[in-house]
């Protein structure tokens, strides 16, 4: 872990962290939401892969091209970094996150496979917060409770909003 921390590019670590929180709390505002006001599966299942699969592209092409403006007023030569290298951890990263509310979806039927959900994503949140204090050396602890919370806002807002527009 020393090694990887050592060589992690700090560009790199930005789109890593950026894909795998959003991945998480977005897809999970998702599924929670949706899966509060339908009780469809396969529509869940539905909503949130396409959900995963848009942001992720949309995020990747986000990720490219504010990089790239980065670069283009960088007249110093500091950005070493690869713009599509930088796109591509994005769009997995995304994806992977996603993955922390999706696959207990399909795992699971409602509502456990939603409680399962959340808490899949919050376990999720909490280590990726951690490992990101690590990898930064700031308080490890604190990291994780932060994403933690900021995690547990967003899916509270899916879960009200699909709670009072169920279908």
């Amino acid at each position: 872990m020393r090694k990887f921390k050592e060589g992690l590019h700090e560009d790199y670590l930005r789109s890593l962290m950026f894909g795998l929180q959003d991945g998480i709390v977005s897809t999970t505002g998702v599924v929670v939401g949706i899966s509060t006001g339908i009780s469809s599966k396969p529509i869940i299942v539905l909503a949130a892969l396409v959900a995963v699969m848009v942001e992720a592209t949309s995020m990747a092409a986000g990720q490219y091209s504010s990089e790239k403006a980065v670069h283009q007023m960088d007249k110093t030569g500091k950005h070493t970094d690869s713009l599509i290298l930088g796109a591509v951890i994005m769009f997995f990263s995304y994806l992977l996150g996603g993955m922390f509310s999706i696959i207990p979806t399909l795992l699971f039927v409602q509502p456990e496979a939603r409680i399962i959900a959340i808490m899949s994503s919050f376990v999720g949140l909490f280590v990726i917060g951690y490992l990101k204090g690590y990898l930064v050396d700031h308080k490890p602890l604190r990291s994780a409770i932060e994403l933690f919370i900021i995690g547990s806002i967003a899916t509270s807002i899916g879960l009200i909003v699909g709670y009072f527009l169920k279908v």
